[in-house]
């Protein structure tokens, strides 16, 4: 579910169909009372069963009702903001739309302005960053589609943003560096080795490689282009925990972020392979899926496999389906069998927005 919006009133239940009439992707959540032959969804045990187990599955919730409810309602079931949806109070009259949880990470405040602005009302946001008209680098990030780690660094980074203080900034394909111009502090360099070497009291890095030690330095933040494309070839039955062991395994020996996975590809013949798609949707991954003659059509590094040939049609798998779906990007890790596993994987090479 993409926005979920639930309202307790009949008036509320009116303002929740209105929003989701013009808000992508929104679906509403009504008790019995307001039930109508709308298509809305209708519940009948109580709220305090209903809203938790629909903010455990939204992407970003909408709650027409009181904040107090809310907060006394969701207060349990609190994991941080790295997990919780972005979440916004509306009053039933759609004067006030409150950003209330993961303003940035989870995209309340955007929510927040979008669902004002459909109503004519005001959106309340006081993340500090946004306060004092600031790109805040979570919020970046999810705006850009990147992803940031580690999560606990955020408030670090974004403190010293506020207080104007030096931050090496490295991007080199310029992915969010231009909505850092003439922020105070911000200081753009070539390469981590210089950002290293500098006395900045905080380091942003873009890219997609590992970097050594990021957890215990808390003046270090990564944003996670999901730039990698993992190609993808594996036994029948082969389980989940096993494809994830052996990526994450390739990976770490590369020096490449898992964050920065983006797309997994493998051969049409594996649509029905549980494990393949287990792994997938686990990390939230499109798989794009190509036939034995594209995958044919692309000459890679290694040899062409006779097993493939014979069991799926196809000379190779893992390395063309990797090319293929980057892209024509270059391969950043060649075929590697690990267990039941082959994999491959390449470079899609992302621009800005």
């Amino acid at each position: 579910m993409s926005i979920v919006i639930v309202a307790i009133t009949r008036k509320g239940a009116e303002l929740a169909r209105h929003l989701a009439a013009v808000l992508p992707d929104g679906s509403v959540h009504l008790p019995e009372k307001c039930r109508a032959d709308d298509g809305c969804h209708y519940f009948s045990r109580p709220l305090a069963e209903e809203l938790p187990d629909l903010f455990g599955r939204a992407e970003r919730l909408v709650c027409v009702m009181a904040t107090g409810i809310v907060v006394r309602l969701l207060a349990p079931y609190l994991r941080g903001k790295a997990f919780d949806p972005g979440v916004v109070v509306l009053d039933e009259a759609g004067r006030f739309a409150i950003s209330l949880l993961s303003g940035h990470l989870g995209g309340a405040n955007r929510l927040a302005e979008e669902v004002a602005a459909h109503l004519g009302g005001q959106a309340v946001v006081t993340t500090a960053t946004d306060v004092n008209n600031l790109p805040a680098w979570d919020q970046v990030a999810r705006d850009e589609g990147l992803d940031v780690e580690p999560v606990a660094h955020l408030r670090t980074l974004n403190r010293l943003l506020l207080e104007g203080e030096t931050i090496a900034l490295v991007d080199r394909q310029g992915l969010i560096a231009d909505q850092f111009v003439g922020v105070p502090g911000v200081v753009r360099y070539r390469s981590y080795a210089d950002a290293m070497q500098s006395d900045a009291p905080g380091r942003v890095f873009v890219t997609h490689r590992y970097l050594p030690h990021m957890e215990n330095r808390t003046g270090m933040l990564a944003i996670r282009p999901k730039d990698l494309v993992l190609g993808i070839g594996c036994n029948r039955g082969t389980p989940a925990d096993e494809i994830e062991s052996a990526v994450k395994d390739a990976l770490q020996q590369a020096f490449l972020a898992f964050a920065s996975v983006g797309t997994v590809a493998t051969i049409d013949a594996k649509q029905d392979e549980a494990g393949l798609s287990a792994f997938a949707r686990k990390h939230k991954l499109p798989v794009l899926y190509f036939s034995a003659e594209e995958l044919n059509g692309v000459d890679g590094p290694t040899p062409p496999s006779e097993h493939a040939l014979k069991a799926v049609g196809a000379k190779g798998v893992c390395e063309p389906a990797a090319i293929l779906a980057a892209g024509g990007g270059s391969l950043l890790i060649r075929k590697q069998k690990i267990g039941n596993v082959a994999l491959a994987v390449a470079e899609f090479r992302m621009t800005s927005k």
